[in-house]
């Protein structure tokens, strides 16, 4: 009887112990990333029988039976969604606003403002020297805007490419430390703290992940994840212990080509995805300003072939370049501007061939075009702006639910110490009150 008493006492405090344990390293973790919340699963021994009470039920008391990991698969899985979108739309988001900010701020449509006034100038006195150098002097400013926005959006290409091939290489890490947490979970014991740890860590990296690009996960009943990434269709690039290398093939006029061992993929969230988008954009928007440049300078250019030069001589072009990034004013001196239509003698005082292309160019309106570019883009990034504050919050809820579903919860810890220690004492005091039996017993036998 006392021996069966004190054995059922050690194991009751062998059990609040690990309890006890299990409590102290949830308030510990409290604030560490990733950590789930852990509890134990006990459970009852018993053994039949026993020396002269063959049949009889020997109870034995309480073990250990498993730590267990307080995580919802489902919860886990909106996190990674909702935070894949949510990068997504940081990634555009911060990606329009700087072709936004090119565009404002490289002083365009000024310049264009400045030309066109420069040009009305020019015709009311069309010999004037000073008026023909300062047209010409508005080209140069002109040209060197377009130049100026050509290289804010390089940079932006730049910026946006070096951030995707940098996280390729993060993505990467994150597979090769999935594939070994793999082949680590096969080596843990079920029910085990190392197991649970090895989980928390599967699912940080999983986390992690979700953050870069668009992935789909498939879990085994050993705690191991199979991971593909991209959609139609999704690439294998975790599967036990080996993972493939995700990699920028190349760039289609800025915009990164993914692949996994060879095989096409493309992301759809996730940083990654939000490059692609941003780069895709800016591709768009780079097109619509090369055009606006290349006709702003053909339209000019078209005028002076038209006309005569202060000296009578033929015009020749005003602009070199068929892109934002290389126009150039090709002109050495005002008095190469065609005023005067063609034919005409030198100083010629006959506008005509100015009005012309002023007409031109009232009708074309590249002024209109250049701010119609920038409202479709800050348009855009008024759009984006709704759309990430909307993720932002529901990102923010899914987090919010699985911090209270698995977070750790001090006052509940603290009153399962009192708990646990209570049941410690309990089990101390039985342990006291076995040895006390056992000293009777022996004392009636002297």
């Amino acid at each position: 009887m006392a021996s069966d008493l004190l054995s059922i006492a050690v194991s009751g405090a062998r059990a609040a112990r690990g309890a006890l344990d299990v409590t102290a390293q949830n308030i510990a973790n409290a604030s560490s990333d990733g950590y789930s919340r852990r509890s134990l699963r006990l459970e009852e021994v018993s053994a039949a029988g026993g020396v002269g009470r063959v049949g009889d039920i020997s109870l034995s008391g309480a073990r250990i039976a498993e730590i267990r990991r307080n995580a919802d698969p489902f919860l886990q899985g909106e996190v990674r969604r909702t935070g894949g979108d949510l990068a997504r739309a940081d990634i555009e988001l911060k990606g329009l606003r700087n072709m936004e900010s090119a565009l404002e701020q490289s002083g365009v449509y000024d310049a264009m403002v400045e030309f066109e006034a420069s040009l009305q100038q020019l015709a009311g006195d069309p010999v004037d020297p000073a008026r023909r150098a300062a047209v010409l002097g508005e080209a140069e400013t002109l040209a060197a805007k377009f130049n100026i926005t050509a290289d804010g959006f390089d940079a932006v290409r730049n910026g946006l490419q070096f951030d995707a091939e940098a996280e390729v290489s993060e993505a990467n890490i994150i597979g090769q430390e999935i594939a070994r947490i793999n082949l680590r979970m096969n080596r843990a014991g079920p029910g085990s703290s190392d197991r649970a740890s090895l989980l928390d860590q599967r699912d940080l990296m999983l986390e992690r992940l979700s953050g870069l690009t668009s992935i789909t996960t498939s879990f085994s009943a050993d705690g191991t994840v199979a991971v593909s990434l991209g959609t139609n269709p999704a690439r294998s690039f975790v599967n036990g212990g080996a993972a493939e290398t995700l990699k920028i093939r190349e760039y289609v006029d800025g915009v990164p080509v993914f692949e996994i061992g060879g095989q096409e993929t493309k992301p759809t969230s996730g940083s990654l995805g939000g490059a692609s988008l941003a780069l895709t954009d800016l591709a768009a928007v780079r097109i619509r300003l090369d055009d606006l440049a290349n006709g702003f300078a053909t339209t000019l250019n078209a005028a002076q072939a038209n006309g005569a030069a202060l000296d009578g001589s033929p015009g020749q072009p005003l602009f070199s370049g068929t892109t934002a990034g290389t126009l150039k004013v090709a002109l050495q001196s005002g008095a190469g501007l065609a005023t005067a239509p063609a034919g005409s003698p030198a100083g010629s005082r006959d506008a005509s061939n100015l009005d012309a292309l002023r007409q031109e160019l009232k009708t074309n309106d590249p002024i209109q075009g250049f701010s119609s570019l920038l409202f479709d883009v800050s348009s855009k990034v008024s759009g984006r702006t709704v759309t990430q504050s909307a993720l932002e919050t529901i990102a923010s809820t899914a987090r919010i639910s699985l911090e209270q579903q698995a977070g750790v919860d001090l006052d509940t810890e603290a009153a399962n110490l009192i708990r646990f220690q209570q049941a410690f004492q309990a089990s101390g005091r039985a342990m006291q009150t076995a040895s006390d039996i056992f000293d009777t017993l022996l004392g009636i036998g002297r």
